[in-house]
Parts: C-alpha cells; sequence; structure tokens
C-alpha cells in the first residue's frame, strides 16, 4: 500500500513540473470532484522555497528561517518542543534574521567588510568550544538539519555589527577619570564583599511589544530551566554587546548593575536562572553562573585532589533496587576512612576508580561544590547518577585552598568594562533606529 501511494504522489509531482497541464472534467468526476476542465500554468518546484521577509531588498527565505531555527533547537535538548513553542521560536528567529541583515547593511553602508578568513577563523573556534574538529562540527550541523553556512552568517553579522560599533559608536563614548577612579576607591572599600559571574539575555522592547517581549522571555527561561543552554540562546536571541560571548558579562558586583537587575542577581544562588525583568530599553534575563569575595581567598579556585568510583546498576533493576543499592554504596562509602581504603572498596562493590589530582572546585557542578566546601578530606559525597550512568561518589583525598586575591582591577580593565555598558546601550538604540526606518515585506 504505502508503494502505490508513493508512486501515485510521484506520478503527480512529475506532472506538476510541466508547465500546461490539462485534466479533464471526466478525469475529475471520476475521483469524486466536481470540477472544471483546468490547466496548471507556470512551473513548481517543492525545492524552491519562498521568500519569507524581504529586508530593504534582501531576502530571507524559509530555509534560511528553518536552518537558525535548528541552531536553537541543537541548543535545546535536540529539539524537543511541543509544535506551538516551536513556532513561537521560529517566529521570534524570523526577527533576529531580520536585525542581523539591517545590521549588515548598514554596516556595509559605511564600508565595514569582514574578510571570509576571519568568518572561518571564528567557526573553528565555536567547533572547538564543541570539542569537535570543524569537519566534525560541519557533519554535526547538518545532521541537526542546519548547515555551516547559517552559523558563519550569525557570526559575519556578529562580527560587522561589532566593527561597525567601533568605528562609529565607541569613538563618541566618554568614560571620565573620575569615574574610575571612584570604582576603584569603592572597590577597595568592598573588601570581602560578594561578586558573580553573570550571564545576560536582552531583548530590546518599547512599551508596545513590551508584553510579547516578556511572553517571548518566559519561554526562553522555560527552555533554559528544562537544560538547554544559556550561552547558546544567548548568542541566537540577545541584543546586548555580550550575545557573541554566549552573554557573559563578566565579574561584577551588584552595584554595578542596573537598579533592577542588582537585587535580582544578588538573591540568585550559583547556577540558577532569573524569571524575566523588565529594564529600561527591553526585558532581561540574568544567569549567575558563579560566585567570589572580592579581593578574598576564593574557595571555588580551591584545587582538589579526587577519587571517583562508578558502580554500574545491574540491567533492567526497579527503582526500589536502585534504591537499595544506592543504600548500601552509601554505607560502605561514608565508613571506609578515607582515600587509603577506596581501591579495596571499590573491589568490594565491583567499582570502577579514577583518580585526579587537578580539578578546580568551580568546574563541578553546582550542588557538587556545595558538598565539597562543607567537605572534611577524606569524605565521600552520597552517591549520585543515572540508570544509563550508574551509582558515583567521590572521595576528597586532599584540597590546596587558593590564596587571597592580591589586587584590584586595573583601571584600563574598569575603563573597558564602563565603555562596553555604554556602547551597550547605543547599539540597542542605534539598532531600533534601524528597524524604524526599514522597509520589510513578509511573504
Amino acid at each position: 500500500m504505502i508503494r502505490t501511494v508513493s508512486r501515485v504522489l510521484a506520478a503527480a509531482a512529475v506532472a506538476a513540473l510541466h508547465p500546461v497541464l490539462p485534466a479533464s472534467a471526466q478525469q475529475m468526476a471520476s475521483l469524486g470532484l466536481d470540477l472544471p476542465e483546468l490547466r496548471v500554468l507556470g512551473r513548481f518546484d517543492p525545492n524552491v522555497r519562498k521568500a519569507t521577509a524581504i529586508v530593504n531588498g534582501d531576502i530571507i527565505t524559509d530555509t534560511d528561517v528553518e536552518q537558525r531555527l535548528a541552531l536553537v533547537l541543537l541548543a535545546n535538548q535536540g529539539g524537543r518542543i511541543s509544535d506551538e513553542e516551536r513556532e513561537i521560536l521560529r517566529l521570534q528567529v524570523l526577527r533576529n534574521l531580520i536585525d542581523e541583515k539591517l545590521q549588515i547593511q548598514e554596516a556595509a553602508q559605511h564600508d565595514v567588510r569582514v574578510p571570509e578568513a576571519e568568518v572561518e577563523q571564528a567557526f573553528r573556534r565555536v567547533a572547538a568550544n564543541f570539542r569537535q574538529s570543524p569537519e566534525e562540527f560541519e557533519a554535526f550541523l547538518r545532521a541537526g538539519g542546519t548547515s555551516p553556512a547559517s552559523i558563519k552568517q550569525q557570526i559575519r553579522g556578529e562580527l560587522a555589527w561589532g566593527r561597525l560599533l567601533r568605528k562609529r559608536v565607541e569613538p563618541f563614548i566618554n568614560v571620565g577619570d573620575d569615574e574610575v577612579t571612584a570604582i576603584i576607591r569603592r572597590l577597595e572599600q568592598s573588601r570581602g564583599a560578594t561578586e558573580y559571574r553573570v550571564g545576560e539575555i536582552l531583548l530590546s522592547a518599547t512599551e508596545e511589544t513590551l508584553p510579547q517581549t516578556l511572553a517571548d522571555a518566559r519561554r526562553i527561561v522555560e527552555q533554559i530551566r528544562r537544560g538547554a543552554s544559556f550561552v547558546a540562546y544567548a548568542r541566537q536571541f540577545s541584543e546586548a554587546s555580550t550575545a557573541a560571548v554566549g552573554g557573559d558579562l563578566g565579574w561584577v558586583r551588584a552595584e554595578q548593575l542596573s537598579p533592577a537587575l542588582a537585587p535580582v542577581v544578588s538573591a540568585l544562588p550559583r547556577g540558577a536562572v532569573s524569571d524575566p525583568v523588565v529594564v529600561p530599553g527591553g526585558v532581561a534575563i540574568v544567569a549567575v553562573v558563579d560566585q567570589r569575595q572580592v579581593l578574598s581567598a576564593d574557595p571555588g579556585d580551591a584545587q582538589l585532589s579526587l577519587k571517583q568510583l562508578t558502580i554500574p546498576f545491574p540491567e533492567g533493576i526497579s527503582e526500589a533496587a536502585a534504591r537499595r543499592l544506592a543504600a548500601s554504596v552509601q554505607e560502605r562509602t561514608q565508613a571506609m576512612g578515607g582515600c587509603g581504603r577506596v581501591d579495596a572498596v571499590a573491589k568490594e562493590l565491583g567499582a570502577e576508580v579514577v583518580s585526579n589530582d587537578q580539578i578546580r572546585m568551580r568546574d563541578l557542578p553546582a550542588p557538587l561544590q556545595e558538598i565539597m566546601r562543607r567537605m572534611p578530606v577524606g569524605g565521600a559525597t552520597p552517591p549520585f547518577g543515572s540508570q544509563d550512568e550508574g551509582l558515583r561518589v567521590l572521595v576528597l583525598c586532599g584540597r590546596d585552598d587558593p590564596p587571597a586575591q592580591a589586587r584590584l582591577p586595573s583601571a584600563d580593565e574598569i575603563y573597558g568594562q564602563l565603555t562596553d555598558q555604554r556602547v551597550n546601550s547605543a547599539a540597542r538604540r542605534y539598532l531600533r533606529d534601524l528597524r524604524r526606518d526599514a522597509v520589510v515585506e513578509y511573504r
């Protein structure tokens, strides 16, 4: 039956490629349809994608949108989202592609060009972030329904916009020496205060578009909390200048942030993502990647010596049996008396042992960091893991605590941060004006 249907569809497709296709009323009647005799004029090619939007004369095709959407879905646990969410994301991707066209057009208007060698170099860096060669990364993208050309176009837009801002915006940004001096003085006075490693996603909005932008932001937060990559969403959707680096704001103190964001960041635990926050000019989403104390020893930089025991689950084990096994493993590892007996206990449990003497505290997942901060040398974590990966236990064999930070940020570093903040604000206004003056036709 399937082969028959396929042959019928194939015949219909071949017929549709002919410029003029006669069809008799008798043939239509035989199908139970009362249609007049007709002729199909023109060609139909299902492989040709129609324009989705035309931006000042430049076309964005349906293929462009689908391939860029696939980039987002690759970062979203393989694209496991509902059809409704997919359509909403698709509209958001289209808006971002329109902005990208406007940015590239404006850069070209001011003789800003990005050499292909720089695009290729940036593509290799992105591939390296995925721990893949460029060839492996290209195959990974194609397998995910997108293409190297799509991500390279995004890179090209980011580089062109960045160069344009350096040429036309940054020279007119002023940061006074007195501002830098005041920040250094406040840093000296705030020794021991908390600093945050912050990620940001900024969606611009006007008073009229704010409700829709808030709804879009809530969907992004929901996807990230389900396990999607904050960095990938920042690259695809954020309109801040930090989008090119995955939204990374670097280390900041709460008082360096806007009044709307300071209390939000202060209240977030390490590894958490905020709800959408209305800020001047739009909506922000922030994540606290890490925390440390200003000019104090940072526990996150402690060097750990660990041994990991891995105990596989028997195939088909029930949840109740898995819990009993975990309880038994915990009882044995908590009572083993330190690293000296790890190998003997592992042999009894049928566990594999892996040692590592160069693990930084901050490189562990946030829940494990909290356990390790309170755990004495020789202690063992509670068992953790999954049915596929088995039970795991980490044993702390040693810890080298870091020295206190020796210096304040330099004046040049503070100057650069203030400049970036002001360029970012000016860039949002610049893009807003480009949108206002653009001619965009939707098809």
